[in-house]
């Protein structure tokens, strides 16, 4: 079971990453931009209200709509979307039904999404080293 000091450790170990100040939230340097790769999801739990971040969801970037697919249609006890993210190249992790390893692999994922090509191919020649 993976927890938010999972991902939180896992996220911040990736090069040029933040996590924004008062917010579960994680983003990469892409030139000038912070661009998010992973947030808590924020839970519309009463119609009418505000959302509330829910801290035993993760949103993960994907590439692509078939890559969100892929993972929602590999096991819905892990994964889920909602209509807020309908559309968009992102996915919901149930943290407890994954394993550290599987986050290491989403958040590693989701970073490679958001980061400039010269820092993926630098972060991947590092772990064939």
């Amino acid at each position: 079971m993976a927890t938010q000091k999972d991902a939180r450790r896992i996220a911040l170990a990736m090069p040029e990453t933040r996590e924004d100040e008062g917010d579960f939230r994680f983003a990469v340097r892409n030139g000038s931009k912070w661009k998010g790769f992973a947030w808590a999801w924020n839970e519309r739990v009463e119609s009418k209200k505000p959302r509330v971040p829910n801290p035993g969801v993760l949103v993960v970037r994907v590439a692509n709509q078939a890559d969100k697919e892929g993972l929602l249609a590999s096991d819905p006890t892990k994964f889920f979307t909602e209509p807020h993210y309908n559309g968009f190249p992102a996915a919901l992790v149930r943290l407890e039904a994954v394993g550290v390893d599987e986050l290491e692999q989403l958040l590693t994922e989701a970073w490679m999404c958001q980061a400039p090509r010269r820092l993926v191919e630098e972060f991947e020649q590092r772990r064939k080293d």
